[in-house]
């Protein structure tokens, strides 16, 4: 049989660069590669043939090259190996497997070392997570640039996990540590993190007692130099002078008698008294003078930055505040009447002006300078006195003063929804949402991805806008639900979705990951093909992180076009946008170029963006080039592949510079194609009269989103309040032959979270509260009585209110 003098080894493709696979064999008469299963064609071999001078027995060498796109074809379902079969005159042999990998390293750590302040001889502890690469990445350290060697240096140990322990901080081991991981592919370096190493200063031996001086006193003294406090270490603690009083027989000057001493000891007492009852005076008069604004302070409320106002009298003519402040003023409205107007407000705790006027009546008084008052309907406020009101508190000193991407209202138990034009993001407040008897001031925005350092490890992306709702730490009865955009490819296979939200420090955390949701936390997702919708118990910064599982998850691209609106040189530029597809984002681009003069001068295209690492290119052809010419000196334009993937970075786009031979030419066609590299693309065909067409962007293609930013109460529902309870009522109790809300999940294509659904006290409810937030713009209440009556809940009570109902 033939035997093996070499076989095919494992190999790593870097970046695009063939691997070469070699078997050799004796005797043999036929060598074949086999890979994944299939023969590779005999025209791809490279064929040896030599005679063993110590043997006379016939060598045979083959080759052959493996291209990446041939293991990219198969990513995903197996790794791809080759082997090589052997014939002899007398059998078949068949060699090792060897295995083709795709090398890659990642741009990003998975943790980053962080700086530290430590004191002399602590042990220091720097964590890195190199990145995710093929093969795994080698990991140094460096200090200022220089390699750290633990074996020249026992001071310094690195960990099985990458991890640099520094055993006695040395002062000499003050600064920047960068950890550096490498593999075939690429070489990266973390952020520095620097590391001071201070002193605390020490206590020296105190000095000899002086001799008695004239004051009948002695002293002594210690400097803090032992050692002296440095590179940020703290001074010695304790007095550094310290006097004593001498004996009789040392002091020079006659001593006062046991007579003057009790005398002195007296006055003493009698001065601290004094000031005791002094102190006591003043707290006293304080407290009057502040009267009923220091009984209702509530510090916990510092932490959302509004002033808590819960009051109601307890006697006639007199005002206590609530055994339990809540955290925003609650006001008891008179539901007696027939009208649904009330008043509320949410003032600054430094409101010194602010007081209380005492009524009989179960509502205070309106108070100036920010109510609100709603008739069932629209807000009727300035929203930049209000952003600007929020703006100066102390938690919200964070919210952007983007007044159009902000909307606001005041609402009660009657719910509302509140709508940021043009974005896609709204809240929808439920009925009942709200606790009877109190009111809140709530709002809505969209945070600018820039102005807010959304951590993104490995091949995570941002999906969605970051939406804030608050104020955060409002009670709620039941969830309210956000809804937003997001630009992934909907499938779930694809991705690992996470939803997170950023904590009073600051800091994102992890609260769901989808398709894992518990139905007994405070937060539930719905991930529609466009929209993600989060029932949320909770208020606060939320936004949508997915991570790829392979190359096969892709990001939907907004590929948009504009050019200047008005030309009058020789050159001409055309701007491609590659944006997320979502509309905040085109709203941005929209309202940069309204600024800029542009014109959009193509409808607004999508591509699918793949976790494939290959960067997205722009090129432009079929120009005619009697006419025209390009400026790029480069056959095309190319934008890295993880400064889209990120999804942080807004306004990504290239610009072609094209020049015109004469003044007098106007017409423009030619073809611009935008595609990933190996991947999808689009083509893009220009045909238009730069000189005729000189209109400014406009809302042609903008949708224009006429409804009101705040609705309240029945207004901003499609289901009236009644019917509403009617249906509820109707398909709660469970049926035999499950005509209840089970079906109407059916119908409504929402079975896929039917346990979530059946944990809520009133499942119909928020079934309820999913159709109208999808339904607003679209909504018709008919057909849901279509759905009502294939249920078979054909009752004509249901859909029948009378006016005085509504």
């Amino acid at each position: 049989l033939p035997h093996f003098l070499v076989e095919p080894e494992d190999e790593y493709i870097v970046k695009n660069k063939p691997v070469t696979l070699t078997c050799r064999s004796t005797p043999a008469t036929q060598i074949y590669f086999k890979c994944n299963g299939e023969w590779v064609h005999q025209d791809d071999h490279l064929i040896e043939r030599t005679i063993d001078p110590a043997t006379a027995l016939p060598v045979m060498q083959v080759t052959i090259d493996i291209t990446r796109q041939q293991v990219e074809k198969i990513f995903g379902l197996d790794e791809y190996w080759c082997q090589c079969v052997a014939w002899s005159t007398t059998g078949t042999q068949k060699s090792q497997k060897a295995y083709i990998r795709i090398a890659y390293l990642r741009k990003n750590f998975e943790e980053e070392p962080q700086g530290k302040e430590v004191a002399l001889d602590q042990e220091v502890l720097l964590r890195c997570h190199p990145p995710e690469g093929v093969p795994q990445a080698e990991v140094e350290w460096q200090r200022n640039e220089d390699v750290i060697d633990p074996a020249s240096d026992p001071n310094f140990f690195i960990t099985a996990d990458h991890n640099l322990v520094i055993k006695k901080a040395r002062l000499a081991d003050t600064g920047n540590y960068t950890c550096v991981a490498k593999n075939i592919v690429a070489r990266r370096k973390s952020t520095s993190a620097t590391v001071l190493v201070y002193v605390d200063g020490g206590w020296s031996e105190w000095s000899k007692w002086s001799a008695c001086g004239a004051d009948c006193s002695m002293w002594r003294s210690r400097e803090c130099t032992q050692p002296s406090p440095g590179t940020g270490g703290k001074d010695c603690q304790g007095l550094d002078l310290q006097s004593l009083n001498c004996t009789s027989e040392q002091c020079p000057q006659t001593v006062s008698g046991a007579e003057d001493v009790a005398l002195y000891v007296g006055m003493v007492a009698v001065a601290l008294c004094l000031t005791l009852l002094l102190i006591v005076v003043v707290l006293v008069y304080r407290r009057k003078k502040e009267g009923l604004d220091a009984d209702v302070a509530d510090s916990s409320i510092l932490t959302t930055g509004f002033q808590p106002m819960g009051i109601k009298p307890s006697k006639p003519g007199v005002w206590a505040p609530r055994p339990q402040n809540s955290h925003l003023l609650t006001i008891q409205p008179d539901l007696t009447t027939t009208t649904t107007s009330y008043q509320g407000t949410l003032r600054s705790r430094h409101d010194a002006t602010g007081k209380f006027s005492m009524t009989n009546g179960p509502l205070l008084d309106p108070l100036p300078n920010g109510s609100h008052t709603l008739h069932n309907g629209k807000l009727n406020s300035d929203p930049a006195e209000f952003v600007s009101r929020l703006s100066t508190q102390s938690y919200f000193k964070t919210l952007p003063r983007d007044v159009a991407n902000t909307s606001y209202g005041t609402f009660n138990f009657l719910g509302g929804r509140l709508t940021i034009p043009n974005t896609g993001i709204s809240l929808l407040i439920p009925p009942e949402a709200i606790p009877r008897g109190k009111i809140y001031e709530i709002y809505l925005t969209v945070q600018r991805k820039e102005d807010l350092r959304l951590p993104l490890a490995g091949c995570q992306t941002l999906l969605s806008p970051v939406v804030s709702c608050g104020p955060p730490g409002v009670v709620l009865s039941r969830p309210v639900i956000l809804s937003m955009d997001h630009c992934s490819d909907a499938c779930l296979d694809n991705w690992a979705v996470r939803l997170k939200k950023q904590n009073y420090e600051g800091t994102w955390e992890d609260i769901l990951v989808m398709g894992e949701e518990l139905v007994s936390e405070p937060y539930y997702c719905q991930l529609e093909a466009e929209t993600c919708r989060l029932f949320s118990e909770q208020l606060g910064t939320f936004a949508l992180v997915g991570e790829s599982l392979h190359m096969g998850a892709a990001k939907r691209l907004r590929l948009v076009l504009f050019s200047d609106a008005y030309c009058s040189t020789l050159e001409y530029n055309i701007r491609v946008y590659c944006m997320d597809d979502t509309q905040d984002v085109f709203k941005e681009v929209m309202q940069m170029e309204r600024q800029l003069g542009g014109r959009l001068i193509d409808e607004p295209h999508v591509l699918l963006f793949k976790d494939s690492y290959h960067n997205l290119r722009l090129s432009i052809h079929d120009m005619p080039q009697a006419h025209w010419r390009s400026k790029l000196l480069a056959g095309y334009q190319e934008i890295p592949f993880y400064h889209i993937w990120n999804g942080s970075q807004r306004y990504l786009h290239c610009t072609f510079t094209l020049e015109r031979l004469s003044l007098s030419t106007c017409e423009l066609t030619c073809q611009l194609c935008v595609w990933q590299v190996e991947g999808e693309g689009q083509s893009f065909s220009l045909d238009f009269n730069i000189a005729k067409d000189t209109r400014a962007v406009d809302s042609e293609f903008l949708l224009m989103d006429s409804n009101a930013t705040a609705l309240a109460g029945p207004s901003a529902f499609q289901i009236p309040y009644l019917i509403r309870q009617k249906i509820c009522s109707s398909l709660d109790a469970p049926c035999p032959n499950g005509a209840d809300w089970r079906m109407l999940a059916q119908r409504l294509k929402l079975e896929r979270h039917m346990s979530f659904f059946a944990s809520k006290a009133s499942p119909t409810s928020v079934i309820l509260d999913l159709w109208e937030a999808q339904h607003f713009h679209s909504g018709n209440i008919n057909q849901l009585a279509t759905v009502m009556a294939d249920i078979g809940k054909q009752e004509a009570m249901i859909f029948l209110v009378s006016d005085g109902e509504c």
